[in-house]
């Protein structure tokens, strides 16, 4: 199951949207991705040129602009968010150390989308930038990686044995989880289980959504091509399809993602409800050694 609450265990808000309509990635991409903050982010260029080649495939004529492209995204972003990204993880501190609610969760990942913001816009302003010489073997690749990934998703998240998908989707809820407060025991777990099997996430409607998204994205991205679009042309539309991303255009997915988010945040507050002080402690702890490894991340030298 996807929930809000990972947004807190991964960061991955910005990856998630930049990755996925700008190619060129975003940092929360590595820090999420690699057990150790400051090796992640170091590899990060490289980590997400692979990424972003194996959805394009840029040919030899593409890969120096690309890449360079991709270092620039990373320069501006320890220079101006990696400051964002650790006053952040400062003020979350304290606030884990006491109980919560569903409304204050739903605040916190709020704080999380918009710090993401600035990012996801770059991201958009570099492929802008890019487009121009992306021709349809890229498109086809494109489309082609995306089909893999839905396959990808359908076996992960909706298996045939009902039984064996509720295991799974209590074991990643788990394992987010654990990735903050440490192990957790038996009546906690429960709590997890419980909460799943009240949630109205649906992995049918969520995949039917991502291939809406998917398909827009090379829709949008084809069309720049054909009508050889001028830059400001070119950005507008990556933004308003990144809008698109974020606040579906069809009215009953809305609603469901508003049944969700509201449903998810209170999930979270039961969860952290459901720890012990020791567990709190052991989560300011573990985001205490992120702002350290951000702040480290600000002044390499």
């Amino acid at each position: 199951m996807t929930t809000t609450f990972s947004a807190i265990a991964s960061f991955r808000i910005a990856a998630a949207h930049a990755a996925r309509l700008a190619i060129i990635g975003a940092a929360a991409l590595a820090l999420a991705g690699c057990s150790t903050v400051r090796l992640a982010y170091s590899s990060a260029p490289q980590l997400t040129w692979w990424w972003a080649d194996g959805y394009v495939d840029f040919n030899s004529a593409q890969s120096p602009a690309a890449r360079q492209a991709i270092e620039t995204y990373f320069d501006w972003h320890r220079r101006t968010q990696l400051p964002e990204l650790a006053g952040l993880l400062a003020s979350l501190q304290p606030v884990l150390a006491q109980p919560t609610t569903g409304d204050a969760a739903c605040g916190w990942f709020a704080r999380v989308r918009t710090a993401a913001d600035p990012s996801i816009d770059r991201a958009l302003v570099q492929l802008a930038d890019l487009l121009p010489s992306w021709d349809e073997a890229n498109f086809k690749h494109l489309e082609q990686r995306y089909a893999k990934g839905q396959q990808e998703m359908r076996a992960e998240y909706l298996q045939a044995d009902a039984a064996k998908r509720s295991r799974d989707s209590a074991q990643r809820a788990l394992d987010r989880a654990e990735q903050i407060y440490g192990s957790l025991g038996e009546a906690q777990r429960r709590v997890i289980s419980t909460g799943l099997a009240a949630s109205p996430f649906d992995p049918e409607i969520w995949l039917a959504e991502r291939q809406r998204r998917q398909a827009d994205i090379v829709a949008t991205l084809r069309r720049l091509a054909a009508e050889r679009a001028d830059r400001d042309q070119r950005l507008a539309a990556l933004r308003a399809l990144a809008e698109r991303a974020q606040l579906s255009p069809d009215p009953a997915y809305r609603a469901y993602q508003r049944r969700l988010t509201a449903y998810n945040c209170e999930f979270a507050a039961q969860i952290h409800n459901a720890t012990t002080p020791a567990q709190r402690l052991k989560a300011q702890q573990r985001l205490k050694g992120w702002e350290d490894d951000v702040r480290a991340l600000m002044n390499p030298g």
